[in-house]
C-alpha cells in the first residue's frame, strides 16, 4: 500500500467518523385538545447524521415545492436510525443537527408518517400528502431540553423559508429529551 492510498484511506475513515454518532435521546410526546391529554415515551436513535449530498438532493425536492419528490428522495435514502413512539418503530431517513447558544437543535424525517392525530377522531385516517414524520430536539450544552414532533407533516417553501404543514391542529411537544448515556 503507497503512501498516498494510505492517507486516503485514513481520509476516508475521519470523513465517517465524524457522521457517525450512535445518539439516542429518550422524551415524553404531550398532546392535548380539547377534553383529552395524552402522552407516550419517544426513543429516537441516530447512527448517523446525513450525508451533505443526501442532505442536498432532500433540500433540493423540498425547494421544488414536490412533496411526492420529496417523500420518494427521503425513501431511497438509507435508514440511519429510528424513531420510537410506544411500540412502534419507523426509520429514520434524515438527521442534521446544527449548533444553536450553548446546545444544538437537531431535525430529524421519517419517510412516512408515524401517526395521525387530530383530523376526523377518533382513528384518524391518513390524508393524502401528510407522508412524512419530523421530530425538532432543541438541546442545552447537557444535551437535555425539549422540542415538537409533527408525527404527520408535509414540508413546502414559502417565501424563500422551508415550512412544515401539519396533519393536526394539536401540537405534540416533546418533553424532558434526554440523552441516554
Amino acid at each position: 500500500m503507497t503512501i498516498k492510498s494510505i492517507v486516503g484511506v485514513l481520509l476516508a475513515t475521519a470523513a465517517l467518523s465524524a457522521q457517525s454518532t450512535g445518539l439516542t435521546f429518550t422524551a415524553t410526546a404531550s398532546v392535548s385538545a380539547p377534553g383529552k391529554k395524552a402522552s407516550v415515551p419517544v426513543t429516537i436513535h441516530i447512527d448517523r447524521f446525513i450525508a451533505d449530498a443526501d442532505r442536498d438532493t432532500v433540500i433540493a425536492a423540498v425547494k421544488a415545492n414536490d412533496q411526492p419528490g420529496t417523500t420518494k428522495a427521503l425513501a431511497a435514502l438509507p435508514d440511519i436510525g429510528y424513531i420510537t413512539l410506544g411500540d412502534k418503530r419507523t426509520p429514520l431517513k434524515y438527521a442534521y443537527e446544527r449548533p444553536t447558544g450553548d446546545g444544538r437543535l437537531i431535525t430529524v424525517v421519517t419517510a412516512q408518517p408515524l401517526f395521525f392525530v387530530g383530523g376526523a377522531e377518533p382513528q384518524a385516517k391518513p390524508k393524502k400528502g401528510y407522508d412524512l414524520g419530523l421530530a425538532l430536539l432543541v438541546l442545552n450544552g447537557q444535551n437535555t431540553g425539549d422540542g415538537e414532533l409533527a408525527p404527520a407533516v408535509r414540508v413546502k417553501v414559502d417565501g424563500g423559508a422551508i415550512v412544515t404543514d401539519d396533519y393536526g391542529a394539536e401540537k405534540v411537544r416533546l418533553v424532558k429529551i434526554a440523552k441516554v448515556e
